[in-house]
């Protein structure tokens, strides 16, 4: 047994946690949510857990007849993608600043889109591949925004098609990586931008309002759930799976945006493996558990069925990796969506200076500015134990190490 039995006053809490930090404030969250009337059997905890809004970070919450909706969070769909290449890392230039710069210029990053940001430009802006694909998420968009008006406002379709292919902010990023065996990957992190935020905050505080008369009986307000056979139980269902597509989605396109940055970088002739690698980890889905219908909400945590592969991305200046799940029922089927943040981004701000990050990702062709040392290294969990502490729930299969940074 790798994991850690709490005992709550209603339902117990699993915790793979062994030899990494676990903060007393996320045992608290997850205290609260194994406490919910309506959860299946326990509560999991990853070992990158860490607190959140709401729910905690690298938790797994399945749930019978009821969503928690800050449980998926705003970042509806968020996940990983990675793709191996037939290059070699000395088919790399020993200079990657061209290669960083090419793929920058080719997937618009922090606040922009392919139309320009806010409500510049025009969606025809985008690159015809990609309007092409976004054209089929238009039903299920005009689905939801009818039956609720206000995550649809003017011109929205345009603007969420304007964002699709692009990587967004904060912890969202795209590496080239090498791996074991010298292989080239491409792999990146992002999620369903706007739209996500949009679908999610609206619904969190629907939930809130649905539960007005009820809420003070909740041990956080953030925990407001929709009962199956409410109001909008099934609009919310609705609405997180197309957030959940159009997240995916996003990521298959970023992917062949920075194979077209590779082909125009003065690279040999390579070709791309088939099995792409796309990956949620924000996320609600249905699934059998113990012979019953669940939901399942992973808050930061991928599905480690038996044999699913998975990305397990460790911090900008340490390794990732690609697992294989072992099917660990008592994970529900999950594992970790990294390695988890041990301090907060005000904290590692306030700790770390641009010299601290410069160290910290030596032989990364990455930005080194103080923009980004609320992401630097040292503010995530180390990524090796991490992995001991979920032996049981995953096998790994590559690791990889990055070798360029494109952060959001």
């Amino acid at each position: 047994m790798n994991y850690e039995l709490i005992k709550t006053d209603n339902y117990d809490i699993k915790a793979w946690v062994k030899g990494v930090n676990f903060e007393a404030e996320a045992l608290t969250q997850l205290t609260n949510v194994a406490n919910m009337p309506f959860i299946y059997k326990w509560v999991c905890a990853m070992p990158d857990v860490h607190v959140g809004i709401g729910a905690t970070v690298g938790s797994v919450i399945p749930t019978i007849g009821a969503i928690i909706p800050a449980s998926v969070g705003v970042d509806i769909g968020c996940g990983m993608v990675a793709v191996k290449t037939s290059l070699k890392a000395t088919d790399l230039p020993d200079n990657l600043g061209k290669l960083r710069s090419n793929i920058e210029r080719s997937v618009p990053s922090g606040r922009s889109d392919f139309g320009g940001s806010r409500d510049k430009g025009s969606w025809h802006n985008v690159p015809e591949s990609i309007a092409a694909k976004a054209i089929a998420l238009k039903p299920g968009f005009e689905k939801i925004a009818a039956l609720h008006p206000k995550i649809a406002d003017k011109n929205a379709f345009e603007k969420i098609v304007r964002q699709l292919g692009t990587l967004g902010t904060g912890n969202h990023f795209i590496e080239i990586c090498i791996d074991e065996n010298d292989k080239v990957w491409v792999m990146l992190h992002s999620g369903s931008r706007g739209i996500g935020n949009k679908i999610g905050s609206y619904f969190i505080e629907l939930a809130k309002l649905d539960m007005e008369s009820q809420i003070s009986n909740l041990p956080d307000k953030d925990l407001a759930y929709f009962k199956e056979g409410s109001s909008y139980f099934n609009d919310y269902v609705e609405a997180v799976s197309f957030a959940q597509d159009y997240a995916k989605l996003n990521r298959e396109l970023m992917v062949d945006s920075v194979i077209k940055a590779l082909q125009k970088s003065d690279l040999p002739p390579f070709t791309v493996e088939n099995e792409v690698i796309n990956c949620h980890h924000n996320y609600v889905e249905r699934e059998m558990h113990f012979g019953q219908n669940v939901l399942v909400t992973r808050k930061g945590a991928v599905k480690a069925g038996l044999g699913d592969l998975g990305i397990i991305p460790g911090s900008m200046g340490v390794q990732s990796y690609i697992v294989r799940g072992k099917g660990n029922p008592d994970s529900f089927n999950s594992c970790s969506h990294g390695a988890g943040r041990i301090m907060s981004r005000h904290a590692a701000k306030a700790k770390f200076t641009v010299e601290d990050h410069i160290k910290a990702t030596i032989g990364v062709e990455c930005r080194k500015d103080k923009d980004v040392i609320d992401e630097t290294p040292q503010a995530y969990k180390p990524i090796d134990a991490v992995m001991k502490a979920q032996e049981d729930l995953v096998d790994i299969v590559h690791r990889l190490k990055q070798v360029v940074c494109v952060k959001g």
